[in-house]
């Protein structure tokens, strides 16, 4: 995924690509104490786990150089704390294994930082449009569909020319993720595009309200999915796992009000065990699961 184009570029120069197989912390730390890293990566969802066994067991370690990927979708306060562990910078950057290199980078999160802000620049190596649904740019401020061409972008799907035809619309691959650009030319990540509920005729994207539930120092992981709603059509309902002496709804409602307009405000709590989140192999959330179990 994130080091595919890294990996193989290590290995042409000779160089060591240090290879796990799925999420085991214990196996990562202690790879990390025998080998200097150039970069380590962490994908979301993976780092609550390590940052456990890394605390557990804080073996010397032999050099990193850069850690982490994709910081938009880690709660701000897991960057402070796995860059605090491991003594180095986080990378800010955002990409899909689609385009190879990613798009849209900036500076480097130093070492137990809270980031308040992950803005990036749009890379020289790419072309990059914000569209709305009918493919037309949007203004400065509001949130478009990021698509991108360049040599590093994949050539296809294998075999899927129904995919192939929607995605690569207008000479352009549409990566399904919604940026807003701001008057410095910068942009900033919304949320994926499928992930957009519509209340009562008003967009709202979950990552927004996910952010302001995971700014709550016990909150561990929160995800926000939609749920149909006889009023509204569709509404927010923030599935969320918290810590031993974590917030109840009423104290997240409150944080909710607080930064949050009405109508992006949840529905509902449901507290789980962050064991209890689904996953995909790469840690990412499976929202359509969370969904699901609403509706029965």
């Amino acid at each position: 995924m994130a080091l595919t184009d890294h990996a193989l570029a290590t290995v042409l120069r000779g160089r060591t690509v240090v290879m796990v197989d799925g999420l085991q912390p214990a196996v990562i730390n202690e790879a990390l104490s025998r080998h200097r890293i150039g970069w380590f990566v962490m994908m979301p969802g993976a780092l609550d786990a390590f940052i456990a066994e890394r605390r557990a067991n804080p073996l010397p370690l032999k050099g990193i150089k850069v850690c982490g990927a994709m910081a938009d979708l880690v709660p701000p306060h897991q960057i402070a704390e796995l860059t605090a562990l491991l003594d180095t910078p986080y990378l800010n950057s955002f990409g899909a294994t689609e385009t190879g290199l990613p798009p849209g980078t900036a500076d480097l999160i130093a070492p137990g930082v809270t980031p308040d802000r992950l803005s990036k620049r749009i890379s020289a190596f790419c072309e990059v449009r914000l569209v709305d649904p009918d493919d037309r740019d949007v203004a400065d401020g509001t949130p478009g569909e990021m698509a991108v061409r360049g040599p590093t972008l994949f050539s296809g799907y294998w075999y899927a020319d129904d995919a192939n035809a929607r995605d690569f619309r207008n000479g352009f691959f549409h990566m399904g993720d919604l940026f807003r650009r701001n008057a410095d030319g910068t942009v900033d990540f919304v949320d994926r595009a499928k992930y957009l509920i519509k209340t009562g005729g008003e967009n709202v994207y979950p990552a927004e309200i996910e952010r302001v539930l995971l700014s709550h120092p016990g909150v561990v992981d929160a995800a926000v999915v939609r749920a149909f709603d006889v009023k509204w059509g569709e509404s927010p309902v923030a599935f969320v796992a918290c810590s031993k002496d974590g917030p109840d709804a009423e104290a997240l409602m409150n944080l909710c009000r607080e930064n949050l307009a009405g109508y992006k405000r949840p529905r509902e709590f449901l507290f789980i065990a962050f064991e209890d989140f689904p996953r995909s192999t790469s840690g990412k959330v499976q929202r359509h699961i969370l969904e699901d179990r609403l509706a029965d």
